[in-house]
């Protein structure tokens, strides 16, 4: 766990900004004192939820993408403790853990030429070590009884929730994917478009479903993948909202059924919402109410187990409305469970 840098109360007091006959999130929220034993001391805490946070944009890059999504983390973290506290926010089941330092990969990102492929090639193994991490830091939380919501970085993080979640579980688990993109693809080296098809492929994810693919972003060759695929369903956006062939209600009820009989993760890509930067930001996609919607349907369901918010990345000027999407996300989550 020599990636894990904890998230400490003198951070927590530089962050908060406090205002009389208010109680603010940040107040009531757990921290960590000591960095060994992970497990040990998340299993004796009164707390339901972990936030960690993953910044880094390794796998953004290693799947030739816009990079940017290091800085999401740090953009929530601002705003999420500072929203009031009150009976619909429950402050006090959430931790704090921190979040994985991954500054040595990124300096090391710094040094390629993206048009080179063994520079590619070079960013992909780095994924592939980083996976590590991932996975054992959500294996310890969820071995521990606790559900983790990890912020920031690639969709290549999704990989290491299903394996950490399936090693703690002892079984393989379920994903159901907010996305325009299927992260389907083939296995040519880890990045951010296929870490369901790893975790598939390997034996950690069993069922899966994506959730508004967009038709012009899913390659022939990925279609009939997960046309010949028992186990990985779909719908896509135009159906959905252009054709409106499929209600969104009725879809999202379909794809509970697709992976609630097992314990499954919640993952949700900000480039499926409509104008928010992210590493494929796009002027057509869903709406941020109707991530919303996704996120509160889902958690509601006892077998859900983690939240997963990737590929936003905030640049100097709008930092802040990212940091008020991914807490707005994170407390849907919370609330929903807490129901």
């Amino acid at each position: 766990m020599d990636k894990l840098v904890l998230f400490n109360t003198e951070q927590l007091k530089s962050l908060l900004n406090k205002r009389p006959n208010e109680s603010k999130f940040g107040e009531h929220v757990a921290v960590l004192p000591a960095v060994s034993n992970i497990y040990e001391q998340l299993i004796n805490l009164d707390v339901e939820f972990v936030i960690i946070g993953l910044p880094e944009d390794v796998g953004v890059y290693a799947n030739y993408g816009k990079p940017g999504t290091s800085a999401a983390y740090e953009a929530t973290i601002k705003i999420l403790l500072n929203i009031q506290s009150n009976r619909f926010t429950n402050a006090r089941k959430t931790l704090i853990l921190g979040h994985l330092n991954f500054e040595g990969e990124i300096e090391k990102l710094n040094q390629l030429d993206s048009t080179k492929k063994k520079d590619i090639s070079k960013a992909r193994k780095m994924v592939g070590k980083m996976d590590t991490y991932v996975a054992s830091v959500i294996h310890d939380i969820v071995k521990a009884g606790k559900k983790p919501i990890i912020i920031g970085g690639g969709h290549n993080n999704a990989y290491g929730n299903i394996k950490g979640t399936s090693l703690a579980l002892n079984t393989p688990v379920n994903a159901v994917n907010f996305d325009a993109h299927s992260d389907f693809r083939s296995e040519e080296g880890r990045h951010s478009g296929n870490g369901f098809s790893y975790a598939y492929s390997e034996g950690f994810l069993k069922n899966y479903f994506v959730f508004g693919l967009h038709e012009n972003y899913t390659s022939a060759s990925i279609f009939k993948t997960i046309n010949n695929s028992k186990c990985v369903d779909y719908n896509t956006f135009e159906d959905i909202i252009i054709r409106k062939k499929l209600s969104f209600k009725s879809e999202m009820q379909r794809a509970l059924k697709h992976v609630s009989h097992n314990p499954f993760g919640i993952e949700v890509d900000c480039d499926a919402i409509e104008n928010i930067p992210s590493s494929a930001m796009s002027p057509s996609g869903f709406s941020v109410n109707h991530a919303r919607r996704f996120v509160d349907f889902f958690a509601r369901h006892k077998n859900a187990k983690y939240l997963h918010i990737c590929e936003a990345a905030p640049t100097p000027g709008n930092e802040s409305q990212v940091g008020k999407l991914i807490t707005y996300l994170i407390t849907d989550f919370i609330r929903a469970n807490a129901s």
